[in-house]
Order: C-alpha cells, then sequence, then structure tokens
C-alpha cells in the first residue's frame, strides 16, 4: 500500500510508512488531550505512541523505557 500524505510544502514531509515518519509537520496539536496529527495522517501521542492512517498502532518508545544502567 502506498501512503499518502497532505504536505503542500516543499521538501514534503516523510510519509506514514517511513522511518522518520514523526519529522512531519503538526496540522492539528491537541496538547490537552494529548496527542497532534501529522501531515502525514500520523497521529502521536504525548507518550510517543503512534496511530497511523492505515489503522497500525506504534507502541510508547520513550528513552525513558529503557531499564537503568546500575551503578556498582
Amino acid at each position: 500500500m502506498v501512503a499518502t500524505t497532505a504536505c503542500t510544502h516543499t521538501p514534503p514531509c516523510p510519509t506514514a510508512d517511513s522511518p522518520d515518519r514523526d519529522a512531519a509537520r503538526i496540522t492539528a496539536s491537541h496538547p490537552e488531550q494529548g496527542w497532534s496529527l501529522l501531515c502525514n495522517g500520523a497521529i502521536v501521542f504525548e507518550d510517543t505512541g503512534e496511530l497511523l492512517p492505515d489503522g497500525r498502532v506504534i507502541t510508547p518508545h520513550r528513552p525513558t523505557d529503557t531499564p537503568a544502567l546500575i551503578e556498582a
């Protein structure tokens, strides 16, 4: 499936299928609800989870979700 983009700017934003999809411009922001709509159709949530236009879900991927280093 080929993802479409609503970009009218140059250069166009990455598609929702691209690994760098989060670099797309925000077209609607709702910080009070914790989400933003990107011009490639992806919805990103403040916890870094994502909902792609085709319905796929990307689980949150915060750097803080990695195990902490234990210092001896």
